[in-house]
């Protein structure tokens, strides 16, 4: 029977009559089954370890049903979901390893360190699988930038990325920021970090050999991060501020060491098992560990380095003090581990064992303070199905007709206001705080389709992106949730990379609300139809629910972060228009789609409709084209068609390149539909003149339709619909309108 040791924690009879557990997100039911599997009720410190573990954030227990629809395995999988992070054969012993994961609570909060300590955990994924990280990545979602609220939290999550990935010097290479509304108030932060490894030093977070000592390494244990799983799985409200001692510090100088001696002891080949406490501390990393291995643990809690005195044994466990691991090795090679820590300047403690009864033993001041069944914690967490239903603003939206709003003839006016809109201006205000060039690897940087980072004593690169428009998953969560995958890779293709798998971020309202649950059921069908078309897998991912405010939930935000192998360095493509004379092509269909556009949003001020259709095979035809093209060195320059459509793709490219485009369009579409509609499976390609006839035969014969719509020449932008000049402007005066935007209104 484990004892209760603490006066100021309530008693086992207590919890149960007060049902303290409810302050814990246990409800009545999974509280009676806890008690079932202790065969009594627990004490203070088992219920605070069965709620971070049985909390959406750790178990999953809400979005399980929908996860299982995801194509998980392929060819190139080496690793797919359940362990720290995903990993992707590339060929020559090598495979990539990349994962994203949430900080949202925490970041709404107090924004710096929510944003800081979410990058060095997903570091700390990473190099737990024994890679060695090379870039980050980030997707980050904003109210209107008019608000002193938002630009607080807009400002401060942007330096606390820099901060971290900054000081430990690993280059922050791509992402996304959108604006709207719908994120007032719960800010979306999602980190992503990319690996390299050998196929031999692939590591999991096994608690092996019965016997075997379980060892704490990195800074001490203090009382930051306690109850941060359950923080993240619960809707913020006007008491979360009092929840910022949840919030953890981190501090990426220390981290730089653990990542390091991490290296040094997986390269050493001693290493049986080796996890960070990230999500629920020291309770999840013990209790996984032991679980994957069919083991136990036993853990001496007096061992455990502390930050601050009269820590308790709940303290301890559900601490999220950054920068800590825990892994398991043969005692003999005890004093090799030790060893090798010292030099790097760390101390490791030897904090417990592995036990053969399936048990997470916890033991304090000479007491048993915990006995609890690791499957209990680990596998047999309770799974919902939750009810869901059609919302009624979807079947609203079916009947409007996005096609009725009066025709903006202004175009060039139109083009600078979607270019000054803060979702789609230039980012640089963000990146240039990021550094992205430390390693030098870094063959694209922000501000193209995708980011490149070339793979060094090889010709091989990595192409990499984060992509989501929570709009259209909104107005239609099934085509949207396609759109997400579809849009990743096209990036990752128009950068000349084949891609290879996704990892995802589900960032979603409240579970508990039918028509929330119906918007994750359908964004995952949608993202796991397009997974399996486009032969891109989910390698692993995260799930961020409760994410609401006041006036409702944010717009459903399913994250893609996708990963491309460039096979030769020489395929690298950007959006930037290259050479005077390249011939301009437009490939894919152009419709009516307005429906989430960045159009309809800036120049008519709402969001409804249906968003723009895709049609999977169509866009597996377009991406196979494009990507043989570009290999086959036919291909200038490669741009995705996305947020302000035809316009903005073409105003971006000139931008990029310092070159104009005269352009001419020939439709059947109104000008302002023609040039701003966001219809999908469309990019945009220039060519060297004569490499264009070979490029246009190509893509013909491919089945793909397309448009030669101008040429690359001078310094301005001028784009004629069906003969008549629509759009004329200064390439350096639209480049000062993007530019401007974000600063302007950070100012």
């Amino acid at each position: 029977m484990a004892q209760q040791l603490s006066a100021k924690e309530p008693t086992a009879e207590q919890i149960a009559e007060q049902k303290i557990y409810k302050q814990m997100g246990v409800t009545d039911d999974e509280y009676a089954k806890i008690c079932g599997f202790l065969g009594r009720n627990p004490n203070y410190v088992e219920i605070g370890v069965f709620s971070v573990m049985w909390s959406e954030h750790c178990s999953y227990k809400n979005s399980k049903p929908v996860l299982r629809k995801f194509p998980t395995t392929g060819p190139r999988v080496l690793m797919g979901p359940g362990e720290g992070a995903g990993i992707v054969d590339i060929g020559d012993n090598q495979a990539v390893v990349f994962k994203i994961e949430s900080h949202n609570h925490p970041s709404a909060i107090e924004p710096y360190q929510g944003a800081a300590t979410g990058v060095g955990g997903i570091i700390r994924d990473i190099f737990s699988m024994g890679a060695r990280p090379v870039a980050l990545l980030n997707s980050l979602r904003f109210g209107k930038l008019q608000n002193d609220r938002v630009k607080y939290l807009f400002e401060h999550v942007v330096s606390g990325i820099a901060g971290y990935g900054n000081c430990i010097g690993i280059p922050t290479v791509g992402g996304e920021v959108m604006f709207d509304e719908s994120y007032e108030g719960n800010p979306l932060v999602n980190a992503m970090c990319v690996g390299l490894i050998d196929h031999d030093k692939i590591q999991r977070g096994v608690a092996k050999g019965v016997g075997n000592p379980v060892f704490y390494v990195g800074p001490a244990t203090g009382r930051d991060g306690i109850h941060g799983a359950t923080f993240a799985s619960e809707e913020l409200t006007a008491e979360s501020e009092a929840k910022r001692p949840a919030v953890q510090v981190g501090d990426p100088f220390m981290e730089k060491l653990v990542l390091e001696a991490c290296l040094e002891l997986i390269d050493s080949g001693i290493v049986l098992g080796i996890q960070d406490m990230g999500a629920a501390g020291l309770t999840c990393s013990s209790a996984e560990m032991a679980s994957k291995a069919g083991n136990g643990m036993e853990l001496y809690l007096d061992e455990v380095p502390q930050r601050e005195d009269g820590m308790t044994a709940y303290e301890m466990m559900l601490s999220e003090s950054q920068e800590r691991m825990l892994f398991v090795v043969e005692p003999h090679h005890e004093a090799q581990a030790k060893g090798i820590f010292e030099r790097w300047g760390l101390h490791c403690a030897k904090v417990g064992k592995v036990t053969d009864d399936g048990r997470l033993r916890l033991i304090h001041h000479g007491e048993v303070v915990g006995d609890m069944p690791v499957g209990a914690l680990v596998d047999e967490c309770p799974v919902y199905n939750k009810p869901s239903a059609v919302p009624a603003y979807y079947e609203a939206n079916a009947s409007i007709d996005t096609t009725r709003y009066p025709e903006v003839t202004e175009l060039t006016d139109a083009l600078k206001a979607v270019l000054a809109s803060p979702t789609v201006a230039s980012k640089e205000w963000v990146y240039n705080q990021y550094d992205y060039m430390v390693r030098t690897d870094t063959a694209v940087r922000p501000g193209s389709d995708a980011a490149v980072v070339t793979i060094r004593g090889t010709r091989k690169g990595l192409a990499m992106t984060t992509d989501c428009n929570g709009r259209y998953v909104y107005l239609d969560p099934e085509v949207g949730g396609r759109i997400a995958v579809s849009e990743a890779a096209r990036n990752v293709v128009c950068s000349g990379a084949e891609p290879l798998a996704i990892t995802d971020n589900l960032n979603f309202g409240s579970p508990e609300k039918p028509d929330i649950f119906w918007q994750l059921e359908k964004a995952t069908d949608g993202m796991a139809e397009a997974c399996r078309v486009l032969e891109a897998p989910v390698i692993g991912g995260n799930v961020s629910l409760y994410n609401e405010n006041a006036k409702g939930a944010i717009y459903p935000t399913p994250v893609i972060g996708m990963v491309g192998l460039v096979h030769d360095i020489d395929h690298i493509t950007t959006q930037a228009f290259k050479n005077e004379g390249d011939i301009i092509i437009l490939l894919g269909e152009t419709k009516a789609e307005l429906g989430g556009s960045e159009f309809q949003y800036v120049l008519h001020g709402v969001t409804e409709g249906r968003p723009p259709e895709l049609d999977l095979a169509v866009e597996k035809r377009l991406q196979g084209a494009v990507l043989r093209a570009i290999q086959e060195g036919l291909v200038a320059s490669a741009h995705d068609l996305s947020e302000g459509g035809l316009a903005a793709a073409l105003a971006e490219s000139c931008i990029s390149g310092h070159l104009g485009a005269q352009v001419a369009v020939t439709t059947e579409l109104r000008a302002d539909f023609a040039l701003f509609s966001e219809s999908q499976s469309r990019i945009l390609l220039t060519a060297a003149p004569d490499k264009a006839d070979a490029l246009k035969q190509w893509i013909a014969s491919q089945g793909v339709p397309y448009q030669e719509i101008g040429t690359v020449t001078g310094a301005e932008l001028k784009i004629a619909v069906n003969g008549e000049q629509r759009i004329q402007s200064a390439v350096s005066e639209l480049e000062k309108v993007w530019k401007d935007a974000i600063p302007c209104l950070m100012a």
